[in-house]
């Protein structure tokens, strides 16, 4: 467990995500966690939902919190962190979990020395499943970072790296939940065209995309080995593979990736 106070600025649905992670994996008690909101509304739903703490000022949970969460959108942060700045503690982590805030934009926006951790989760947090890059300042010790990366891991994966990088990240796990949602209506349609039911179609695509997943990562095995032993000589499955690659499916999937790392260092540049 964690011996911290965890705020939350902003409890929608990454929030009360990583809110309900964290209570379910037992770090922390729910008299350890604090959240604010815009909306009274939304602090009544995840109050009755996690029985913790609420408030509609985000002061109060930045004086209180050891660990502060910043999950509100980034066009919020030029309300938010000048409503804070001045209440934190000198001891306090702020994490972040907008996309396109870089660190060094977020320290000038506090306009003083902070503990800062910069995030991209992705939307499968929802349950319980998210993939999390995390880079932190030179403020942050490598023992606290290592309890932020505890938080994360509640609710998925979460990996350490450096800032550089995260651009990248958000191509391959940020946005990309959406190209295999693309992918598997995709296959559910080519099996509705071959008569199965649309209900039964989503089901047969999504579970043999989460089962390949799992064979990547559990054995560890690279996926051209795994596709290689799918494919029998003469078999369905090359001639699917075939057609894929004929349809330029990789270069499809490499160009849209890179197209959304770029879009993303775009956003970083006009905020830094």
């Amino acid at each position: 467990m964690i011996d911290k106070i965890i705020g939350f600025i902003g409890a929608g649905n990454m929030g009360s995500a990583m809110i309900g992670g964290i209570l379910d994996a037992s770090l922390v008690t729910t008299s350890q966690i604090i959240a604010s909101a815009h909306s009274a509304d939304t602090l009544e739903k995840i109050r009755s939902r996690f029985s913790i703490e609420t408030t509609l000022s985000n002061e109060t949970v930045a004086e209180r919190s050891d660990i502060l969460f910043l999950a509100v959108k980034p066009n919020k942060f030029a309300e938010v962190i000048p409503q804070i700045a001045g209440s934190i503690k000198s001891s306090c982590i702020v994490v972040s979990i907008a996309a396109g805030q870089p660190i060094d934009a977020i320290e000038q926006a506090f306009g003083k020395e902070i503990k800062l951790v910069r995030t991209m989760p992705n939307t499968p947090a929802l349950v319980g499943e998210a993939m999390s890059a995390l880079c932190i300042n030179s403020q942050v010790t490598p023992e606290e970072a290592e309890e932020i990366l505890s938080i994360f891991n509640c609710f998925g994966k979460a990996e350490l790296i450096p800032e550089s990088l995260m651009d990248a990240v958000v191509g391959v796990s940020g946005s990309s939940p959406a190209y295999v949602y693309l992918f598997i209506e995709a296959m559910a349609d080519a099996a509705v065209a071959d008569g199965m039911p649309r209900a039964q179609a989503y089901k047969f695509a999504a579970q043999s995309v989460y089962g390949a997943a799992k064979m990547v990562l559990e054995p560890g095995s690279h996926p051209a080995v795994l596709k290689d032993a799918v494919c029998s000589p003469g078999g369905t499955t090359i001639e699917a593979v075939a057609a894929l690659e004929q349809h330029g499916f990789r270069n499809a999937v490499i160009s849209a990736q890179r197209a959304c790392s770029n879009k993303s260092k775009e956003m970083s540049k006009r905020e830094s």
